[in-house]
């Protein structure tokens, strides 16, 4: 799952997603309101934590604009305020759920992962590119009655080809939004995973979905299989 937290306390944003990876989590920092708008509108995350007191935009102005601008992302706020008239205000808004500080991690990512299994309201229950279909909530895969098995970077990697279907996205893009925009391993991971994938969702049904566009990424595309090769 990937989460991108908006919080100004530098120690607090970092100790929080460092806890948040152990939990398996993929996680993007911002420190002001901002940077964090602009990359809560520019990048596709399962879930959103806002700090209501920030820098340049407070978190009631970023949560209004992602909003505003029909992002449906699920969205935890973060506030050291526990007032009765601050929750009203963030749920007016849009907000799904409210934490206050201090709070435990465990917590903390127990509540995103509930927010990432309600999904965000405008998502449908199941993604579908031709007879590929993929249930985020049970992270299940099938081709046609077929079920896939897939590791959670393979299962986060399909599920991102499978929100832009038949839109290029090259290696920088899917490294940034399926690992990490500081991910420290080998460049051509990328290449790597998707090997995998079409070694389970193409491969064992003779199609050929994962699609290679010559020096600019790849492509998943809707076919239909007449089930498992033999």
């Amino acid at each position: 799952m990937r989460c991108l937290i908006i919080e100004d306390e530098k120690p607090l944003a970092i100790a929080t997603a460092e806890a948040l990876k152990e939990h398996g989590w993929v996680v993007d920092l911002a420190h002001d309101g901002r940077t964090g708008l602009s990359m809560g509108m520019q990048s596709d995350y399962d879930v959103i934590c806002i700090d209501i007191m920030l820098p340049a935009l407070n978190g009631y102005d970023v949560l209004k604009h992602l909003r505003a601008g029909e992002v449906w992302t699920p969205v935890l706020m973060l506030t050291a305020k526990d007032g009765e008239y601050d929750q009203t205000d963030a749920f007016e808004l849009g907000a799904d759920d409210y934490v206050t500080k201090p709070f435990h991690t465990s917590v903390l990512a127990a509540r995103l992962s509930a927010l990432t299994r309600r999904g965000a309201k405008e998502r449908p229950a199941e993604l579908a590119v031709g007879d590929l279909v993929l249930n985020p909530a049970t992270h299940r895969v099938y081709r046609g009655s077929d079920e896939i098995t897939l590791t959670a970077r393979e299962f986060a990697l399909l599920q991102h080809f499978m929100r832009h279907p038949e839109v290029v996205l090259s290696k920088t893009t899917l490294l940034e939004e399926v690992w990490d925009s500081n991910y420290p391993g080998a460049d051509n991971v990328v290449e790597v995973y998707v090997g995998y994938l079409r070694k389970k969702i193409d491969a064992p049904f003779d199609v050929i979905s994962l699609e290679t566009v010559r020096g600019r990424g790849y492509r998943l595309v809707p076919v239909s299989s007449s089930g498992p090769t033999t």
